[in-house]
């Protein structure tokens, strides 16, 4: 009896190793390993008219000299949302920088790795890093982007 006993614990500490060995979550850092952890602090007024595009659903801007790459806003329809505009999948040059198509971003490398701007995530091929999210609060007509 003892022995039956000790069997179906190790088999109740097998069963559960599995589950939580099943269950573990693989963490996609989206920062990966081209980007820098820059801390960002931009405020954006939707009154100028180079910010005009974001009072309109599905448009997006592009803000360079912030972040890795510069910073690309968009406005979902639900909200705003802003990404680093540098590809996470690449080294820092000047192909690396995202452009604008739409609610798509592309880079100009080799590669031409495209990404959504309403999810972060690559589209066509699955690449390891997606974009790097920021913070965007909305205090009236300013958007205050952030990193922190």
């Amino acid at each position: 009896m003892y022995f039956y006993q000790v069997k179906q614990v190790n088999l109740l500490y097998f069963i559960l190793f599995i589950l939580f060995v099943g269950c573990v979550k693989n963490i996609n850092d989206s920062r990966c390993n081209f980007l820098l952890d820059l801390d960002i602090y931009y405020e954006i007024n939707l009154n100028l008219p180079q910010y005009n595009e974001l009072n309109f659903i599905s448009n997006s801007v592009y803000i360079p000299n912030v972040g890795n790459g510069g910073i690309i806003v968009v406005n979902s329809g639900t909200g705003f949302l802003a990404w680093d505009a540098a590809d996470p999948n690449h080294t820092n040059l000047p192909c690396s920088i995202l452009s604008i198509n739409g609610l798509e971003a592309t880079s100009s490398c080799a590669e031409q790795n495209t990404y959504s701007l309403i999810t972060g995530q690559s589209i066509g091929i699955a690449l390891t890093c997606s974009l790097k999210p920021y913070r965007v609060e909305v205090n009236g007509n300013i958007l205050i982007i952030t990193s922190f």
